[in-house]
């Protein structure tokens, strides 16, 4: 894809515009302890950007816990989890927006960029409006309508068809493994944040990413 190709830009909300990454793993970890599922770095790492139930699934695999639990009871732990982590992004502001992105948001809407929000939490619409930032988005993928989540390619698709765009039209910008595989896997540019080697295109942190640095990168 070269640059100018470029119309639209699918993002990532947990660890691209904001970090609740950490209100998620803080949920998460709570409901480990409670259903004795040890927790680690590798755990951790495995939910980012997966869905609400089947990152539930991941903690009961990592325990062998998977046949302990029935549909309701599992989906009354997704729904702890989810209320714990509501309050955490309650108090969410402006100032929670990662180093970069009000700038790099300014920057797309001054080129007239398309954007859409194509994020794997159900509550992103809630934390866009507590960010101060909803109006940048043209659109919001619906997770809930969703059949399959990262690393599918499903979200992506639906992201560029919200932009009334092909997704060779497209650039997806996420800071997870599963999301740069959902990403590629829909045809679109990948920009990574963090160690992230099947992106397309790679930044450091937040604080890099800009049209200069992803045209420096592509052209």
């Amino acid at each position: 894809m070269k640059f100018s190709d470029i119309k639209g830009f699918a993002f990532d909300l947990d660890g691209v515009i904001a970090d609740t990454a950490k209100f998620h793993s803080q949920a998460w970890h709570n409901i480990a302890d409670q259903i004795k599922v040890p927790w680690t770095p590798t755990l951790a790492a495995s939910l980012k950007g997966v869905s609400r139930m089947d990152s539930l699934e991941l903690i009961l695999e990592s325990g062998n816990r998977q046949a302990d639990f029935n549909l309701a009871e599992k989906q009354a732990l997704a729904e702890q989890k989810n209320n714990e982590y509501q309050l955490l992004i309650a108090k969410l502001t402006p100032n929670d927006i990662l180093p970069g992105i009000q700038a790099f948001l300014d920057e797309l809407r001054q080129h007239d960029y398309r954007l859409v929000l194509a994020s794997a939490s159900k509550n992103a619409p809630g934390i866009l409006e507590n960010l101060k930032v909803t109006e940048y988005f043209a659109a919001i993928v619906d997770p809930g309508l969703l059949k399959a989540g990262k690393p599918d390619p499903e979200i992506f698709e639906k992201a560029a068809q919200a932009l009334h765009l092909p997704t060779n039209h497209v650039a997806g910008i996420e800071d997870s493994a599963a999301g740069i595989q959902s990403i590629n896997a829909a045809g679109e540019l990948s920009i990574g944040i963090g160690d992230l080697p099947e992106a397309q295109i790679q930044f450091d942190t937040t604080n890099e990413v800009s049209l200069a640095g992803i045209r420096a990168q592509l052209d």
